[in-house]
């Protein structure tokens, strides 16, 4: 393990190991930083770049969740405007209580979860906040349908022609939806559409790497240099 993350730092280390061996890598799963993609071709040069699924899908989730940020700090500013109002005409403040007891900073709050999660797997009141939130804020269920319909991807289709199709409707699709924070997420997936393709080659990714180095981060393992 690397400490640190620029480029130059994790070629130094890399370039101890014989070039021979190196030459032997067949493929490398990765983000898409670029210090990343640099180390990757200078060290391994006969190795095929795969960015992993799942960080792919983590910028869709968090577009979904910077929406949901935004509609928050609407509501609170709102709210904060109301109280004065309130205050200033010597009468108290009520704010809007839905059927689930949430008020509409609550509800926006607590929708935090359900939005990683397929509806299958959504729990009870998961879905009750759900019916309340999504017709409320149609473009947060249009953000959250495409998160879902992304990770759908890579879960369903076999092989990187049928992947190729589905990104590309997915990529027009991000277009007509018109939210400013998956735009930038359709530009990413552009940007790397080969490296990302290449998963469906083998469905190689490096989950169990990062859930390894979360853990030393928890922990707070010095790395070595």
């Amino acid at each position: 393990m690397v400490k640190g993350t620029q480029s130059e730092q994790i070629i130094t280390i890399l370039e101890k190991i014989p070039q021979r061996s190196r030459n032997k890598v067949k493929e490398v799963t990765m983000d898409m930083a670029a210090n990343m993609i640099k180390a990757t071709r200078r060290c391994f040069s006969n190795a095929v770049r795969v960015v992993d699924r799942f960080h792919v899908q983590k910028l869709a989730y968090d577009a979904v969740q910077e929406s949901r940020i935004k509609y928050r700090w609407e509501a609170l500013d709102v709210e904060s405007k109301l109280i004065e109002d309130a205050r200033r005409n010597k009468q108290s403040y009520q704010p809007e209580i839905f059927s689930n007891g949430d008020t509409l900073k609550q509800l926006l709050a607590r929708s935090r979860y359900l939005l990683f999660k397929h509806r299958s797997k959504w729990t009870l009141s998961q879905k009750e906040r759900a019916d309340l939130l999504f017709p409320r804020y149609p473009d947060l269920l249009k953000a959250y349908e495409l998160a879902i319909r992304l990770g759908n991807i890579f879960t369903i289709c076999k092989s990187r022609q049928i992947a190729f199709k589905r990104l590309a409707i997915w990529y027009n699709d991000v277009e007509d939806a018109g939210i400013d924070a998956f735009k930038t997420v359709a530009r990413s997936v552009h940007q790397h559409y080969e490296s990302i393709l290449n998963f469906f080659d083998n469905r190689s990714t490096n989950a169990s790497a990062e859930s390894f180095n979360a853990k030393v981060k928890a922990f707070g393992l010095p790395l070595e240099e």
